[in-house]
């Protein structure tokens, strides 16, 4: 039974790491990430809405009880 030439091996993985890496970088230059909102500027009026103006409490259900 003729041996096992693994010479080639070490070529190919690079050859194939390389490769991969390349289309990667490539599939990421063409991707649209999402923006940064836009700074709030302070002209604006903040809607009078009072769960933002104050801290609520969150009750744990009552199955959940800490004995």
């Amino acid at each position: 039974m003729p041996q096992l030439d693994t010479s080639t091996w070490f070529t190919t993985i690079m050859a194939m790491l390389l490769a991969l890496y390349l289309i990667t970088q490539l599939k990421l230059l063409n991707t649209n990430f999402y923006q940064s909102p836009p700074q709030k500027t302070p002209n604006k009026q903040i809607p009078n809405n009072h769960w933002q103006l104050k801290w609520t409490k969150i009750y744990l259900p009552h199955s959940q009880l800490q004995q």
